[in-house]
């Protein structure tokens, strides 16, 4: 009955510091799509602190429209601009006695990975041996499981999906779960799935902190021992 919480982090939209008091892992945005060297210090300081795994949340480099617009770039140049964030990453992280555990995409590219196995695999190339967290089903999983690394799949108790078992786009009626008890409830429903190593909540969401206490409550209150990715920090 073990299972991770994470949260998208370092992006400047949200209350990091209440977050990183409730989840167990924290994927830190590294510049591409949010976030800034001092940002990541802060978030990365305060994760070593209380014992929170830090993940790289690697995105195209699409500030403007914070990582969310498909882009096809060349697997060659992707490669490229994921080894740059997880290396700006990892050497702050050791700054503030902690390490990158795992990776991450955001927005666009996470969805993009699922279908596409030539970015699945650029991702995967500019990432080392680094435990991939994604979607259950699609090719970054597959990839990276078939070259022998740690795969966790999460899912999303903040998030509507389609009969496909994906999420309903933002925009779309359904796109999000409304209210904390609806969301903790999600939450525990797909935690006994037994499918998923780890939970996501978007930091972005109203209410985050929120919807991260009722849920952390409701998945103790079940029997699940939270703990981070990639081992004790």
């Amino acid at each position: 009955m073990r299972l991770d919480l994470n949260a998208d982090l370092g992006e400047e939209v949200t209350d990091d510091a209440a977050l990183l008091q409730l989840v167990t892992s924290a994927n830190v945005a590294c510049g591409y799509h949010a976030g800034t060297p001092e940002i990541m210090r802060q978030v990365c300081a305060q994760a070593a602190r209380l014992g929170v795994s830090v993940g790289a949340q690697v995105s195209y480099a699409d500030r403007e429209h914070f990582g969310r617009r498909d882009r096809d770039v060349p697997a060659a140049l992707l490669t490229e601009q994921v080894a740059a964030q997880v290396a700006v990453l990892a050497s702050i992280a050791r700054a503030e006695g902690t390490a990158v555990r795992y990776l991450k995409p955001h927005g666009a590219l996470y969805h993009r990975v699922i279908d596409d196995p030539e970015q699945a695999a650029a991702v995967l190339a500019g990432s080392a041996d680094l435990p991939v967290l994604g979607m259950a089903g699609g090719h970054l999983l597959r990839l990276a499981a078939l070259a022998g690394r740690v795969t966790y799949a999460e899912a999303f108790p903040d998030r509507g999906y389609t009969p496909a078992g994906r999420l309903v786009p933002r925009g779309e009626p359904g796109a999000l779960v409304v209210g904390e008890a609806a969301v903790a409830d999600r939450a525990v429903e797909l935690a006994r799935g037994g499918h998923v190593d780890s939970l996501c909540l978007h930091g972005d969401t109203p209410g985050a902190v929120a919807h991260a206490r009722a849920v952390r409550a409701a998945l103790e209150a079940a029997g699940f021992r939270l703990e981070g990715l990639g081992g004790a920090p």
